[in-house]
């Protein structure tokens, strides 16, 4: 298992999975995993915290076969991806790797080394605009805390580097160990890969427009209200016209898909803190029913909201 690293690199990108797995070797992972941090010329590197990490492996020198190639992320990732040395061997690695994987802006990497292309790929959502415009062939999800493309993967930022090495360990080891190993880390057993990175709720919109925030703040708090696009504008005073204007200037989406992700969300928070049937939770968040509360969930998720539940239950014990 080799976890690449660079000058300015994050720490906890890198610590998320090397502790992860070392986690895993002490409770019996068989065969146990053999983790090194590879540098360019196996230097130190000064991580974007100040603290220096040593590396175990100068990256010209490692080949393979691996089994899984991991690219940490971090503040240095604009220069890591510009490096040719690199992207190079970065490539290389992952043509002799089971697994290639990246850890926030590790994806960054990923993609110049031409790793990515086609493929659907995540990264810290506030950097994922960045990553799109710069590598148009790589489809840029920033939702997701992970996704899988066969044997490539990519993470969101920083402590998702978690989440995906524990699906690492379940992976190969079996849901037991993986258990062991979240409880003695004080983390979630495995949060789904397409739980959302960011609770919309405490991403405020732009502050430059106080009708926009006006009504949002309409709308978290009135789930169950019948807020169609018109009855918004109703209650904002303006067109239906302009107010879906407004919301795609600042907020990227129309109201209407605002609200259903402003309800999936809520459904989401109610499946995970209370026992309330799905039907309740379908009707206080607006769906009106547990099906249209399913096929949301679904859109959004990517699994059905009674899985969902059950995840976070196996979690929280």
């Amino acid at each position: 298992m080799v976890v690449v690293a660079y000058e300015a690199a994050g720490l906890l990108d890198i610590a998320c999975v090397t502790s992860t797995l070392e986690e895993a070797n002490w409770h019996g992972a068989a065969p146990p995993y053999e983790v090194r941090v590879a540098t360019a010329g196996g230097h130190p590197v000064t991580c974007g915290t100040g603290l220096t990490v040593q590396a175990q492996q100068s990256l010209e020198r490692i080949t393979g076969p691996l089994d899984t190639l991991v690219v940490s992320g971090g503040i240095g990732h604009e220069d890591a991806a510009a490096n040719p040395l690199i992207v190079a061997h970065v490539r290389r690695l992952a043509r002799e790797s089971r697994r290639v994987a990246s850890v926030c802006t590790g994806a960054y990497v990923l993609a110049a080394a031409g790793l990515l292309d086609g493929l659907r790929a995540t990264t810290h959502w506030q950097l994922a605009p960045t990553l799109a415009a710069r590598f148009p062939k790589v489809d840029v999800d920033p939702g997701p805390i992970f996704i899988r493309n066969g044997n490539v993967a990519t993470s969101a930022g920083v402590t998702a580097a978690l989440d995906l090495t524990m699906a690492f360990v379940e992976e190969d080891n079996g849901a037991q160990l993986a258990r062991t190993v979240a409880r003695n880390l004080v983390t979630y057993l495995q949060r789904p890969g397409n739980q959302a990175q960011m609770s919309m709720f405490v991403s405020a919109p732009s502050p430059a427009n106080d009708l926009v925030k006006r009504t949002v703040e309409y709308i978290t708090g009135h789930l169950a209200a019948d807020l169609t696009t018109l009855v918004l504008a109703d209650t904002a005073g303006v067109s239906e016209r302009h107010l879906t204007r407004l919301f795609l200037k600042h907020l990227g989406q129309t109201p209407g898909r605002f609200v259903r992700l402003a309800r999936t969300e809520a459904a989401a928070h109610l499946l995970a803190a209370t026992s309330l049937p799905m039907a309740s939770i379908a009707v206080r968040c607006g769906f009106g029913t547990a099906e249209t509360l399913r096929q949301a969930f679904v859109d959004r998720y990517g699994i059905p909201p009674s899985r969902y539940r059950l995840t976070q239950t196996s979690a929280s014990g």
